[in-house]
């Protein structure tokens, strides 16, 4: 099967189990979810929307937020861990999103990625999530599953996310983004997966893929 024909496919499978996907991240404008994206490294999400709201009781606005001692940042948000990075990251983006964007979020990629903490994939989020801006995120687990369904070949997740670009077409990227993320949790487990009962990889991994899996 030809690679452009799995990925309508499996976008189809995902259209049926997920016809509404909402962002896994609780967030009340571009500022709260940038805040949130960055905490959920390494963090589940679940926990993230825990930690959120006790942290936006004390400053809910970057102007409240960088006139608040780092100290008591990475105590609220400790419970994410890298709380250290985290705290000083939350401060230092606060204070130029104040300093140099107005107070307001930037909505490009590159005066995201400009801020501390940023990277490429939670501009990508808060581009999408927040903006509504062409983009897909891709984390590890999104370039682990392209990987085993024979979308990408991609051997880190900027390839995965070209490979992905190329196959569909830039209005389904953030809907894709979700859907896969949801799939990968109820579905496709890193680890003991069951390719056979797999509504996709059942049909769309490779032999060779399972058996690169199975020797893990």
């Amino acid at each position: 099967m030809k690679r452009e024909e799995k990925a309508a496919r499996a976008q189809a499978i995902l259209d049926e189990l997920y016809p509404e996907v909402a962002a896994p991240l609780a967030h009340r404008d571009p500022y709260g979810l940038l805040v949130a994206v960055l905490l959920s490294a390494q963090c589940t999400d679940v926990r993230v929307n825990q930690v959120t709201p006790k942290l936006f009781a004390r400053a809910r606005t970057p102007e409240e937020m960088m006139r608040l001692d780092v100290g008591e940042i990475r105590e609220i948000i400790r419970p994410c861990g890298l709380s250290p990075q985290k705290s000083r990251a939350i401060a230092s983006l606060s204070r130029d999103i104040v300093r140099k964007h107005g107070g307001r979020v930037p909505d490009t990629f590159e005066e995201l990625e400009a801020l501390r903490g940023v990277g490429h994939k939670t501009a990508s989020v808060v581009m999408s999530q927040a903006f509504g801006r062409p983009a897909f995120p891709v984390d590890t687990h999104i370039h682990r599953l392209a990987k085993r369904w024979g979308l990408s070949r991609g051997k880190n997740v900027e390839q995965t996310e070209r490979d992905l670009k190329k196959l569909y077409p830039p209005e389904s990227w953030g809907r894709l983004h979700l859907q896969i993320i949801y799939f990968g949790r109820e579905y496709c487990p890193a680890r003991g997966h069951d390719f056979a009962a797999c509504p996709i990889c059942s049909w769309a991994a490779s032999k060779a893929a399972i058996a690169r899996e199975s020797r893990r």
